[in-house]
């Protein structure tokens, strides 16, 4: 298919073509819905979804393709490759695309559903979860509150951090979290810990990258081969209880303060929607170490990160009431992560761990040089000691019952359409007593 400019992606669809939207003809994020009791895969167009399955059976795909997309998730289609990734999408965008001829549109039209009217759920079936943590102003602020006299420990600009998580509980987007119960720090005036709802629920902004590609058993992803295994990316949600954090965490790290849930968005964008938007590498002062030869690449320095808006907003239950927007609590860029996706793959591959298809590595908190960009509120309250005052009066530390987060993210560059990744939200119940 002949490659088209910017100017000529335009859709049959009007919404599509709106500067404002989501999902112009150039993103096509991948999702999936439910359809008559049954989930289908789609693709996102302006202010609509495409059914797949639907394209699939009425002849619209290519052979190749069809049963890969009649799939209820999108492993077995990422599981075929590049070049079927490149033929759905150009499948899509000529189906879509307002030259496309009458019969195909009018077939297409009768596959399009409303994104308001749909009930959207998790596209991938994840069998790994890995979080990093490759944001150094948020391992800064936080080492600052914790360790002050050495914020950053000393490995961290030599190894991208990370630790294994707990996938069953990935949970999609608008899923209510239930506040977790679980074992705190005893008081001065006490001798055992408690066991008790947390009173410090907190959020954590993140990018979620899907792998499409696997690896094998006992072989390392070179860097300069790292993002051939990247399918897409998408947000993601890594709710944290931080006093139960704070107790169990050493010698071992995160663990249940962590795996009760962590929400992701609904729309995984493919990595070839993001090609305009690649950023250089995170620069780094004169003083810090080089990177290990394992984790350097002079194309990954030059264009290995992602110029992506992220921001994180809080609704509560007074705002709701009053009708009152959701308010900004704060905006981050991830083209300030220090690590970027290649050096994670090819960390988590270099001692010869596999990747799977579907395997969801997450960057770990995205937080930017400013404080007002922190990607969580234990940054933002500095562990509750500076409250943040809310439009009704209302003031927060950490997430009270009833407290809705919504996560969005963004691209621009000049002389592209911009694109959105969605919205990832989710909203606090109350512990469960029984």
């Amino acid at each position: 298919m002949a490659k088209r400019t910017a100017s000529t992606h335009q859709s049959w669809l009007p919404e599509a073509n709106q500067p404002t939207t989501d999902f112009p003809l150039t993103h096509l994020p991948y999702g999936a819905f439910e359809h008559e009791g049954q989930q289908r895969l789609c693709v996102a167009i302006g202010a609509h979804l495409l059914d797949l399955h639907a394209c699939a059976t009425s002849g619209l795909l290519p052979p190749t393709l069809i049963e890969a997309c009649q799939a209820p998730i999108l492993n077995p289609f990422m599981a075929l490759g590049h070049r079927s990734w490149t033929l759905l999408r150009e499948t899509v965008t000529t189906l879509l695309h307002a030259d496309v001829n009458a019969d195909r549109r009018q077939t297409a039209e009768a596959a399009l559903h409303s994104i308001a009217g749909a009930t959207l759920g998790r596209p991938i079936h994840i069998p790994n979860y890995t979080d990093f943590y490759a944001s150094i102003y948020h391992a800064t602020r936080v080492g600052q509150l914790f360790r002050p006299d050495q914020p950053l420990l000393p490995n961290y600009k030599h190894v991208p951090i990370g630790y294994h998580g707990r996938a069953s509980s990935i949970i999609p987007s608008g899923i209510p979290v239930v506040r977790p119960i679980g074992q705190t720090r005893p008081l001065p005036e006490q001798v055992q810990p408690n066991f008790i709802p947390t009173n410090a629920l907190d959020y954590e902004l993140e990018l979620a990258l899907y792998i499409g590609q696997p690896s094998l058993i006992g072989s390392s992803v070179p860097i300069s081969q790292a993002t051939q295994h990247l399918f897409g990316i998408g947000l993601l949600n890594d709710w944290s209880a931080r006093d139960i954090q704070s107790w169990e965490y050493q010698p071992l790290g995160p663990f249940l303060a962590k795996n009760f849930a962590t929400s992701i968005s609904p729309w995984v964008t493919p990595m070839v929607a993001l090609e305009p938007f690649r950023a250089p590498a995170s620069s780094r002062p004169a003083t810090d170490p080089k990177p290990l030869p394992y984790l350097h690449s002079v194309t990954d320095q030059q264009q290995g990160n992602l110029n992506a808006k992220l921001e994180v907003f809080i609704s509560t239950d007074t705002m709701r009431k009053n009708k009152l927007a959701p308010f900004l609590l704060s905006e981050s860029n991830a083209s300030d992560l220090y690590w970027t996706p290649a050096q994670l793959i090819a960390h988590h591959t270099s001692n010869g761990c596999n990747l799977q298809v579907g395997d969801v590595l997450a960057t770990g908190t995205t937080s930017g040089p400013p404080e007002a960009s922190a990607g969580c509120l234990l940054e933002l309250t500095r562990n509750g000691a500076q409250p943040i005052l809310l439009p009704t009066g209302e003031s927060r530390t950490f997430l009270a019952d009833g407290d809705e987060i919504i996560l969005r993210g963004s691209c621009e560059a000049p002389g592209h359409p911009r694109i959105g990744l969605g919205e990832c939200r989710g909203t606090i119940l109350p512990a469960r007593t029984s």
